[in-house]
């Protein structure tokens, strides 16, 4: 077994720092145009391009100012103090995992500045000055996404608590605008931090290193993504397995003090399902942006004046989209309130479905009418406003459309659900877990559709003279790449709403799990206490009920931004391909043809592509099991059913192991992603374009399937425990393992493609470039073959050497092998 951790970091050194021969980069050479010279018609005279970067920077300000608002506001609602105390224990355990992934990351950076320092000064030729800039920008990427995560799990573990305490009033509504204000805090806060970053680079860097800067940039951030999303996730499925299987086999109930799981498990449902998934909004935001950033700079350099009008017009949309969703999210909350506000019961899942359906409807009117003031006086591109606002409205109207088609596989309303209960009662988990798979497959099948019409119509638009006629004729297949591309980037401009809602599925998660922690309802006096404290008299009954009822809603939400975010990086990968494609044609000509299916390179590559999804798929459910099954042996070993809370220790000691375990399953998938992104280029290009190509569609239907088969278990589990009140019943427990079979489906494998997909992507830019360059065919076929032996190690590593021991031994016998890793 490979023991020493520097072992791990010298063999991802090595992954790097296979030397190539000279060779300028292709995303060295992107020149951005001078966009001091752009400027606007407008009625009533001309706007220029910078005065609107200007003001977005002004946006962002204040976007990032209301998300700290919003923070303060949730940390002044009341609660508890024996709940603010479970929040704070969470808080603490959330901070040291956070530490822990800072300190992994410091080195994984240190690795990739390296790669970039001789990429841009060894190939480029950049001065180090430029260099030193480009890395600064890279830093700037794995701090967003470090930090907006540091500010979810914050505001998060605030938030928890004072919903599980707002619950006690038995207003229904108030317990769920709490989460929801959470939500809408980290939203804002990341895409205001975010297109901040990108709107400095633009306006305050040079045209000829601001490209540079991008790369930088956008490599950073799809690191920090890449790393928090996968430890996040399989991190979250080691406790929440772990924490599940008590419940039968204990006969416990759901989240019991006793159980030493239930603390890490809440601690994985911030590092999972919160700095994962805000981690990668962060990068999917980002990355879409540089991709159609790229891709008109290369496109339309003959065209420098309409590639600045383009990325201006761009980034406007952004902004306005910034101002669209904090005024749908205003107008939902009130439209809220006179709906529901004298309602005892009502569908949580309205509020939240009004609020996405608001922002889309208002973000399609701004993008229209925006993209009217700005690019509807274009002499000789007349129509062309209107045929990109459609193309982008097609990516906005699927953020509403898709979350529809998620619910109708995974709602606790859903058919497919209520069928995997009904299956249960006689099936038992045989049964479940066939239902649930049935249910994946259906979904990804519609969800496909639903992706494939979207790009087909933008498609179609992206044929019309207007828009064609923007590119080259040497480039005439770029035109549906550039509407991908925008669908991509329509994807996420409700991107505030989109995380709001997944960020909603955490906090009521963890203020079911703050509740029973809390033991609130044996203290003595409690009722008095609340009425003398707070002015009413608490519901207990009411206030669990109300909290189940969050918890499915959340598990729902959540489960809607999982396809929209996977939709942008399949969509997204083709215009990043783009510049493969250019850099190929350049070099070799003739690269549409050689593309071809009749191309045997390009099938093979489609081949391997699907085979590295169905790795790595086994490989990060492979480091769930390994670390639920230690989880499982220690809390046998140490549970205390005599005890009224389980022992502070050994809650710790399970956050360790689910900690050790995400890591070690890490390093593996990270050096194996890495090696074949480095490797393949080296033996045929034309290979690795259908490498990237089969990674994206393959992981786009793997993705989906998993996502929804999970969600589906989830909440076929909730309907058991809160519609027909079954708990520790047979029924029960088959929906108890379905949903364990779901968990890593759901929140490790699932969610992590999206990072996956597009890391591999933009650090496939570089690694062609180095490739093509080099005339030595031996020595370029001894790199990459000494690469992929690397890679194909840490392969057999994700598997064996994380292998499940026949005997677990005893707790020192267990410590000594966890050291290991």
């Amino acid at each position: 077994m490979f023991k020493p951790t520097s072992r791990r970091w010298a063999a991802l050194a090595a992954a790097f720092l296979f030397p190539g021969s000279g060779a300028f980069a292709s995303e060295a050479q992107i020149q951005l145009p001078d966009l001091r010279a752009v400027s606007f018609r407008v009625p009533g005279g001309a706007l220029a391009g910078m005065t609107i970067l200007y003001a977005g920077l002004a946006v962002c300000a204040l976007g990032m100012l209301f998300g700290l608002w919003q923070y303060w506001q949730t940390r002044r609602l009341p609660a508890h103090p024996s709940m603010t105390a479970v929040s704070a224990t969470i808080w603490e355990t959330c901070k040291t995992y956070l530490q822990q992934q800072g300190r992994f990351l410091v080195g994984l950076w240190g690795l990739i500045a390296v790669c970039i320092a001789y990429y841009f000064a060894g190939l480029a030729h950049e001065p180090l000055t430029h260099v030193g800039i480009i890395l600064l920008c890279s830093i700037l990427g794995i701090l967003g996404s470090y930090g907006v995560a540091w500010f979810g799990i914050r505001i998060n573990t605030v938030a928890n608590s004072r919903t599980a305490f707002s619950a006690l009033r038995g207003n229904l509504l108030a317990t769920l605008n709490i989460p929801l204000r959470s939500g809408m805090s980290v939203g804002l806060l990341l895409v205001s931090i975010e297109l901040f970053f990108m709107i400095a680079i633009l306006a305050f860097v040079p045209p000829a290193l601001a490209g540079a800067c991008f790369v930088g940039f956008a490599i950073g951030e799809s690191l920090g993504a890449a790393a928090l999303r996968i430890c996040g996730g399989i991190f979250t499925k080691i406790a929440d397995i772990g924490a599940d299987l008590m419940k039968i086999v204990f006969q416990l109930p759901e989240d019991d003090p006793r159980n030493p799981g239930v603390i890490a498990d809440c601690t994985g449902d911030n590092a999972g399902d919160s700095v994962g998934p805000t981690a990668d909004g962060f990068e999917t935001y980002g990355v879409t942006g540089v991709a159609l950033i790229a891709f008109l700079a290369l496109a339309l350099v003959h065209d420098p004046v309409m590639c600045g009008l383009l990325i201006v017009w761009l980034f406007a949309m952004r902004i306005l989209m910034i101002v669209s969703s904090l005024g749908s999210y205003l107008l939902n909350e009130g439209l809220s309130r006179t709906i529901y506000a004298r309602a005892n019961d009502f569908d949580l899942e309205g509020p939240l479905t009004n609020l996405v359906w608001i922002t889309s409807v208002v973000s399609i009117l701004v993008t229209f009418l925006a993209s009217y003031l700005l690019l509807g006086d274009l002499p000789g591109h007349e129509g062309l406003w209107w045929n990109l606002a459609v193309i982008i409205s097609l990516g906005t109207l699927a953020g509403a459309v898709i979350p529809e088609f998620t619910r109708a596989f995974t709602s606790t309303k859903s058919r497919h659900v209520h069928e995997i209960v009904t299956s249960s009662r006689q099936g038992g988990a045989s049964l479940n877990i066939l239902s649930g798979l049935v249910t994946g497959n259906f979904s990804a099948f519609w969800m496909g559709l639903v992706i494939l019409a979207l790009m087909i119509v933008a498609s179609h638009f992206a044929s019309h003279d207007v828009v064609a006629g923007l590119m080259p004729p040497a480039l005439g297949f770029a035109a549906p790449i550039f509407a991908f591309g925008l669908v991509a980037f329509g994807f996420l401009g409700m991107g505030p709403v989109t995380i709001a809602v997944d960020s909603f599925g955490p906090v009521t998660d963890n203020a079911q799990s703050v509740y029973e922690l809390s033991q609130i309802e044996q203290r003595p006096g409690i009722a008095a206490e609340i009425q003398r404290d707070h002015g009413f008299t608490p519901d207990f009954e009411r206030a669990k009920l109300s909290l189940e009822k969050g918890d499915g809603a959340g598990t729902t939400f959540k489960a809607t931004a999982k396809p929209v975010l996977i939709g942008t990086a399949v969509v997204g990968a083709t215009t990043m391909v783009f510049g493969i494609i250019l850099l190929l044609d350049r070099t070799f000509g003739g690269v549409v043809e050689k593309l071809s299916l009749v191309h045997s390179s390009t099938i093979l590559g489609l081949i391997m592509g699907g085979a590295v999804i169905y790795w790595f798929t086994g490989a990060s459910t492979q480091a769930v099991v390994t670390g639920a099954y230690r989880v499982v042996v220690y809390i046998k070993r140490h549970m205390r059913l005599d005890a009224a809370t389980a022992s502070t220790k050994d809650s710790k000691e399970i956050v360790k192991i689910c900690t050790q375990y995400a890591q070690s399953g890490m390093i593996n998938i990270f050096i194996v992603v890495f090696c074949f992104a480095l490797a393949l280029p080296f033996f045929d290009p034309y290979f690795f374009i259908g490498y990237l190509i089969g990674l994206a569609f393959f992981g786009l239907f793997q993705a989906i399937f998993m996502a929804n088969a999970g969600g589906s278990w989830d909440n076929a589990k909730k309907i058991v425990e809160t519609d027909l009140r079954q708990k520790n019943t047979a029924l029960h427990a088959a929906t108890v393992v379905g949903d364990t079979v779901g968990d890593p489906f759901k929140d490790t494998s699932a969610v992590s493609l999206n990072p996956v997909i597009k890391f591999t992507t933009l650090f496939g830019l570089l690694s062609v470039e180095i490739a093509v360059k080099m005339t030595d065919t031996d020595l370029k076929y001894l790199i990459g073959t000494a690469i992929l032996i690397v890679g194909l190690v840490f392969v057999y590593r994700s598997f064996y050497g994380m292998r499940i021991p026949e005997n677990p031994g005893d707790d020192a016998a267990v410590q000594a092998e966890m050291k290991e890793f």
